[in-house]
C-alpha cells in the first residue's frame, strides 16, 4: 500500500485516519515527518487524530521530536510537548526539556514552551 496517500492533504482531510490507526510503527515510520507537520497547530481538525496516532510511538521518534524542540517554531514545540511527550521517560527528550526550561528562547517564552517543559519535568501530568 502507498502510505503517502494517507497523509492529510489539508487541515480537514481525515480520510486516511482510520487506516493510519491500524498501521504498525514500521509501516507508518516513513511518513512520520509528514504526519508531525500536522501537529503545528492543534486547532486544525485533523491534528488531534494525528496526535492520537503518533502518541504511542513517541518513544520511537525521539530524533524527530528533538529536532522539533530545537527548531524556531515555538507553537509547534508547545503542541508537541502537550500532545506527544507529556509522560515521557526518554532521557534525550528530558534533557531537551531541561534545556528549554533553563534557557528558553524568546519564542519559547512567548509561546509558554518553557512552562510546559517545567510542568512535564515536575510530573504535573502523571
Amino acid at each position: 500500500m502507498e502510505y503517502q496517500k494517507l497523509i492529510p492533504k489539508d487541515k480537514f482531510d481525515d480520510s486516511g485516519v482510520e487506516k493510519l490507526k491500524t498501521l504498525s510503527f514500521e509501516e507508518i515510520e516513513p511518513i512520520i515527518p509528514d504526519l508531525l507537520k500536522w501537529l503545528q497547530d492543534m486547532n486544525w481538525p485533523v491534528a488531534k487524530c494525528i496526535a492520537d496516532i503518533l502518541e504511542p510511538f513517541a518513544d520511537k521518534i525521539t530524533s524527530q521530536i528533538i529536532s522539533i524542540l530545537r527548531s524556531d517554531d515555538g507553537m509547534w514545540k508547545y503542541w508537541i510537548l502537550g500532545n506527544l511527550v507529556r509522560n515521557t521517560n526518554d532521557p534525550s527528550i528530558l534533557m531537551e526539556l531541561e534545556r528549554i526550561a533553563r534557557h528558553p528562547s524568546k519564542d519559547d517564552i512567548d509561546c509558554e514552551v518553557n512552562l510546559e517543559a517545567v510542568s512535564i519535568l515536575n510530573g504535573d501530568y502523571k
